[in-house]
């Protein structure tokens, strides 16, 4: 080894420094998801990713409070995302709450606990913030012609429809966040009946019509260049039973252009299997049974509304939003 390269007595050779850290929590009504990632050319890349669902929001329409099981689920989770971060130190950590603890009358007095127990307390964001951050991770999937782009986050607590001005840089022209999501529809209708499925599409297309009438949104659609952007667990699953995948595979399914008439064909798929059969597919899983048809109703108003060819699926959302700010904001390296 040359002398001006030999390691001071005692010291280590030289060794490329570790990549900083940034990390994302998401704390849903349904799921607490934490990511973990490093800056890369064109965005970030994944070094950890932690999901467990929780149901905080379980009985919340009812009481208009977190169930103390709930809580004590959520904590456990919280836990667990508070370990990973020990292992490995972060530059900075954005953690954000959404539905249930807007709605919930204890919503910031259990984030004060979740302070107390695990060092974690999600920031409780607007449904503003909310779309802002869904649009960001998902204007990669914008294509040049797009003009407009109409984004659909079916969430645990609630719904989010974002009306979208692409560009360079895209912008936020109006949002909507209805109190409808997967935890709160399946303790409601029973959307395992013809009936009861009808019921939850005909009154989320009623809450959506004035929006569209706002937006002008079906004159848009019928001048060209828009594009429906989907991101939850609901059109996730829609485009594995497309794909006909034997069990779930992200890489497949984010970004992924699927025919809304496929789409239909899948959905009426999963309506006819059956809780017991939705338990058993390999995309759905006995964790996520109940929640599946109520955000297939979900999608099927938005379906009537807007009608287009084709739904752009996104398995991404808030916690890639977060990252992507977190990097641009500690002075850009990697951020899209």
């Amino acid at each position: 080894m040359p002398p001006s390269l030999q390691p001071l007595s005692g010291a280590s050779p030289l060794r490329a420094p570790p990549p900083q850290l940034f990390a994302a929590l998401d704390l849903g009504t349904n799921n607490c998801r934490l990511l973990i990632g490093a800056p890369a050319r064109g965005g970030f890349r994944v070094v950890e990713s932690f999901s467990r669902v929780v149901r905080l929001g379980e009985g919340l329409a009812r009481s208009g409070t977190l169930s103390e099981a709930a809580m004590e689920r959520t904590l456990a989770a919280l836990s667990a995302c508070a370990d990973r971060l020990e292992r490995r130190p972060v530059r900075r950590l954005a953690a954000v709450a959404t539905e249930a603890c807007r709605r919930a009358r204890n919503g910031q007095e259990f984030l004060a606990r979740a302070a107390l127990e695990t060092g974690l307390r999600p920031r409780i964001i607007s449904p503003r913030e909310e779309a802002e951050l869904a649009m960001e991770s998902c204007a990669p999937l914008l294509e040049r012609g797009d003009r407009r782009a109409i984004l659909f986050d079916i969430g645990g607590g609630s719904t989010e429809i974002a009306w979208i001005r692409t560009g360079p840089r895209p912008e936020l022209i109006g949002y909507l966040s209805i109190p409808c999501g997967v935890v709160t529809l399946s303790e409601g209708e029973d959307c395992f009946t013809a009936r009861g499925f009808g019921a939850v599409v005909d009154d989320i297309a009623d809450r959506l019509a004035a929006f569209d009438r706002l937006h002008c949104i079906g004159q848009e659609i019928r001048a060209g260049g828009v594009r429906l952007i989907g991101t939850s667990g609901t059109v996730t699953t829609l485009a594995g039973v497309v794909l006909a995948l034997p069990r779930y595979n992200r890489q497949l399914v984010d970004g992924q252009r699927i025919n809304a008439d496929a789409a239909d064909d899948a959905l009426e798929t999963l309506f006819a299997m059956g809780r017991a059969g939705l338990v058993a597919h390999p995309c759905v899983g006995p964790e996520r049974a109940d929640f599946v048809l109520p955000g297939c109703a979900v999608y099927a108003a938005i379906r009537r509304l807007w009608p287009m060819p084709e739904v752009t699926v996104a398995d991404r959302g808030l916690r890639e939003g977060m990252l992507m700010r977190l990097m641009r904001g500690d002075g850009g390296r990697g951020a899209a």
